[in-house]
């Protein structure tokens, strides 16, 4: 059932993301700017906590997040299996 909930709340975040202009980290773990996705974090945070320890997060100390390119990938995934 907690696998569920992390896939629900990745999922939630995902569709209710916005782009805009920051940082990620490359194949080669450097930092680039680009295009990223950015939620609220307005779920729980042990799930958020979980979340960014798997890398489907970055963790930011202000009201937002940004979904990482494995999470992004994650979500696309968890649209198809809930979604249709």
């Amino acid at each position: 059932m907690e696998k569920n909930i992390e896939e629900l709340t990745l999922l939630l975040m995902y569709l209710t993301s916005w782009e805009e202009e920051g940082y990620v980290r490359d194949e080669n773990n450097e930092v680039k700017e680009d295009k990223v996705k950015t939620a609220w974090k307005g779920y729980s945070f042990d799930i958020i906590n979980k979340l960014t320890d798997e890398n489907y997060l970055y963790f930011s100390k202000g009201k937002s997040v940004t979904i990482t390119p494995k999470g992004e990938k994650l979500a696309k995934e968890l649209v198809d299996k809930y979604l249709k």
